[in-house]
């Protein structure tokens, strides 16, 4: 009877043990790492409240497009959050991250509401740059930890975290929808306090683990892709319904509540995932005790790798950085991998494409604007964008991997194609014709979606994994670089040439109009078409690294990895050790 009571009691506490084991696992962690990239899209919607802001404090275009250039700076200068990652835990990088988006964006709300005194142009470069800076230190967290937990699928992994924040604006527009109403200063309250609270709510579930193999990773993995993929298609037909009609409040509820029950599908079958694991794993040990389990460890240094990152020390550590670097695939050092070619190329094409698409995106508002498109049209192209944004970064985390697998098909001529593609884009608002507007937001969503992934899956490839918290985020400096020379020196300026060229015709001055305005076709015409030079030139600079990498991409770049997978050690585990895990 005794026997009796202690398993009456051990099935009891059953559920509470597989709730404990499933939140402290690597897969609950993944799906934490969905929500927080979710929301870390905020700097996406700035087309849909910059106007606000420009209208608010009375700033002209060239004001406005400094502030999208700041913005840019903050979301893309990630060097701080990849160093911190190097020497603490990932709950203090959240969290770190989760106090700069707070304080950023809820300083910008107070001024644009008049809560405070408008403040000085270089104050709110300032609080819109912290406000942003903060994506990098969720990206750091989530995306870092989540490619280490799961290293032998890096090409999808990469691809379904950055498509999430792809998806991040259009999920936050429907909240805000629902939430605030057709209000884009609150909008701007709800991108304060939302994506700081999902990284405190789950600052504990995201951390590195051991890594135990799984033969259904890959199939979990297309679940989530087929998820998130009904999930934008949602948000897509949703957003055309909006336009089309007139909603309710309940619908706007509505349609908030369906996003957010999609987004929590991939729980659902991470759950019933774990379960089935778990239940294995409970009936291997009652039948012996001793089960062995097979866990993942790092193989023995090879003499090959020795070689590779062994330092002559007869040779200075400038010839190290510059003359004797590792091969292509081994783990380059810091310094190494920021002054080699490989990574200039990199820069220059991420400068030019990365540069064009961001300037396309934050005056996405003031392009249909100018072309007199209504408001709520306006909000339907941003929305168009973060939704072609996901497909674009699903699709070359996914495809690009693919095809490399099966046919070698290099990762940088993938990204040739996808700057050849940015162009036309481009170009559709350089010569615009009826309605094309909604194609070139497409087009410019899903190209600018395909870069992120390329590029810092390429940096991983090239470069290693070692050093990868700190490269991935210097490899998207060039983006803000780039942003501030197209779209301020260059776009901004053009565009307020051409509004003054119109006040001139109209026998008025600056002095006259409270903000500075261009209506017509030409307001973009000339700036576009540079760009659309300024991008296919980029193309051409990643066509020469797909000529140096040719032979490193043939190889198979995957090689060592699947040797380290290979490299198991057999550890006996009891049920209670099995519960633990």
């Amino acid at each position: 009877m005794g026997a009796t009571a202690v398993d009456g009691g051990s099935r009891s506490s059953e559920p509470l043990r597989f709730f404990l084991h499933f939140v402290r696992g690597r897969w609950f962690s993944l799906f934490a790492s969905f929500l927080i990239m979710a929301g870390a899209g905020a700097t996406y919607l700035f087309g849909v409240y910059s106007k606000e802001i420009k209208s608010s404090l009375g700033y002209d275009q060239t004001t406005l497009n400094l502030l999208g250039f700041f913005k840019d700076l903050g979301a893309n200068v990630g060097v701080l959050s990849g160093l911190l990652a190097e020497v603490s835990p990932t709950w203090f990088v959240l969290l770190v991250g989760a106090g700069l988006n707070f304080a950023g964006y809820f300083v910008i709300w107070l001024s644009v509401t008049g809560k405070i005194a408008k403040p000085a142009v270089w104050q709110m470069c300032l609080y819109i740059c912290i406000g942003a800076n903060s994506q990098n230190f969720a990206n750091t967290g989530a995306l870092v930890t989540s490619v280490r937990n799961f290293p032998e699928s890096r090409g999808a992994m990469i691809g379904l975290l950055k498509g999430f924040t792809g998806l991040s604006g259009a999920i936050m527009t429907q909240l805000y929808l629902a939430v605030y109403g057709n209000d884009s200063k609150s909008l701007i309250l709800l991108i304060g306090w939302l994506p700081a609270a999902l990284s405190v709510v789950f600052v504990y579930t995201i951390r590195e683990m051991k890594v135990i193999r799984d033969k259904s990773e890959l199939k979990m993995f297309y679940i989530c892709l087929i998820s998130t993929i009904v999930l934008a298609l949602f948000l897509m037909v949703i957003t055309i319904f909006q336009k089309v009609a007139s909603f309710s409040a309940a619908g706007y509820d509505a349609s908030a509540a369906v996003s957010c029950l999609l987004l929590f599908v991939p729980l659902v079958f991470f759950v019933k995932h774990e379960l089935a694991l778990w239940q294995k794993r409970k009936t291997a040990n009652e039948e012996n005790p001793t089960t062995k389990i097979t866990v993942q460890t790092p193989p023995p240094p090879t003499s090959e790798g020795n070689e590779a990152n062994r330092k002559d020390p007869k040779v200075s550590w400038l010839a190290n950085i510059f003359f004797h670097k590792p091969k292509r695939g081994e783990d380059y050092t810091i310094l190494q991998a920021l002054l080699s070619t490989d990574m200039l190329i990199l820069f220059v094409a991420t400068f030019c494409g990365m540069g064009s698409s961001l300037t396309a995106v934050d005056n996405m508002g003031q392009i249909g604007e100018s072309l007199g498109y209504p408001t709520k049209t306006i909000k339907t192209f941003v929305s168009l964008l973060s939704i072609w944004n996901f497909f674009g970064r699903i699709f070359s985390g996914f495809f690009s991997e693919s095809l490399l697998v099966k046919y070698k098909f290099p990762r940088p001529l993938m990204m040739t194609l996808v700057l050849l593609l940015s162009c036309i884009g481009l170009l559709l608002i350089a010569f615009p014709t009826p309605d094309s507007l909604y194609i070139a937001s497409i087009v410019i969503g899903f190209s600018f979606g395909a870069q992120l992934p390329l590029l810092f899956t390429i940096i991983s490839e090239l470069f290693g994994l070692k050093y990868y918290s700190t490269l991935f985020n210097c490899g998207q400096l060039a983006s803000p670089i780039g942003t501030y020379v197209l779209n301020v020196m260059i776009t901004g300026h053009l565009y307020d040439k051409e509004a003054r060229n119109d006040l001139a015709k109209r026998g008025l001055t600056r002095a006259d109009v409270k903000e500075l305005t261009c209506i017509g076709p030409h307001c973009y015409r000339l700036a576009f078409i540079i760009l659309a030079c300024v991008t296919f030139f980029g193309a051409i600079s990643s066509l020469i690294l797909v000529a140096r990498t040719r032979e490193f991409y043939r190889g198979d770049i995957y090689k060592k990895f699947r040797e380290q997978a290979e490299q198991e050690v057999e550890m006996p585990v009891t049920t209670s050790d099995a519960s633990k895990r």
